[in-house]
């Protein structure tokens, strides 16, 4: 396991539901390509924090990556309504580039 990793839960220890940490912990999932706890950790950061407009992106690159072209296709959807209502059109516009070139 990375020192990063490493880190991240020993921050997580005393905030265990802070958003940002965990997802910076799945994308340290990423990095070493432990696809399964990435989404794990992903999967419950929404859960938990549906807001949290970066996992959408990630958490959907994700499922590209496996393969997983219908439930990408759904997260990126999601991101893009919460975007949306957030008035966040910088992430609108990348997830919704995203979501054309996997759908077309």
């Amino acid at each position: 396991m990375s020192d990063r990793i490493a880190r991240l839960k020993e921050f997580l220890k005393d905030s265990p539901n802070d958003s940002f940490l965990n997802h910076a912990l799945a994308l340290e999932y990423v990095k070493i390509e432990d696809d399964r706890a990435a989404k794990d950790v992903f999967e419950q950061n929404l859960a938990q924090h549906p807001d949290y407009v970066a996992t959408y992106y990630h958490l959907a690159k994700l499922l590209e990556r496996l393969n997983e072209t219908k439930q990408a296709l759904d997260i990126y959807e999601r991101g893009m309504a919460i975007a949306k209502a957030a008035n966040d059109m910088h992430s609108y516009s990348e997830l919704q580039s995203a979501y054309e070139d996997l759908a077309y």
